[in-house]
């Protein structure tokens, strides 16, 4: 049995928009937060600590689960936001939410044990590639050059 040349040539590589990069990180790190805490229920107390009211040394009151919400969900948007928003307004909408979301994944590991540093300091350093990765894509967007740009937007308006 003989190999055809077509075959046997090296993988194409497919030419992601980074639109589509973005959202998959996005969607990456909703799944990291996601298990982190459903991961994090199984540490001997926490759900003791829920019964009684309080997670992470705070109270679950209305005002908690409001911004635990708020929290989320602007991750979850950003997947959205992502695909559709114009390129100028989603570099700068990624630099900053992905900017803001690092500290916030950093005090994950405040006041916990040393016994779960492994799983704090792997959960934490994904959440901070994917982030630093969201800020490289974002911030090497590539540019149009004017002259191509020109095109682009006669084509766009056929």
């Amino acid at each position: 049995m003989t190999r055809s040349s077509a075959t046997a040539g090296a993988l194409q590589e497919a030419r992601l928009p980074v639109q589509a990069k973005l959202a998959a990180a996005w969607t990456s790190v909703m799944f990291l937060y996601i298990y982190v805490d459903y991961l994090a229920l199984y540490k001997p107390g926490s759900i003791d600590d829920i019964l009684v009211g309080v997670v992470h040394e705070f109270d679950t009151g209305p005002t908690f689960v409001a911004l635990a919400l708020t929290l989320m969900a602007i991750p979850s948007l950003m997947i959205l936001l992502s695909t559709t928003l114009p390129a100028r307004v989603n570099r700068a909408t990624n630099l900053v939410v992905a900017t803001l979301y690092i500290p916030a994944s950093l005090y994950n590991a405040d006041g916990e044990s040393w016994a779960y540093s492994y799983f704090y300091g792997l959960s934490i350093g994904l959440e901070v590639l994917l982030l630093a990765f969201i800020l490289r894509a974002a911030w090497t967007w590539p540019r149009t050059t004017r002259a191509t740009a020109g095109r682009d937007l006669a084509q766009a308006r056929v």
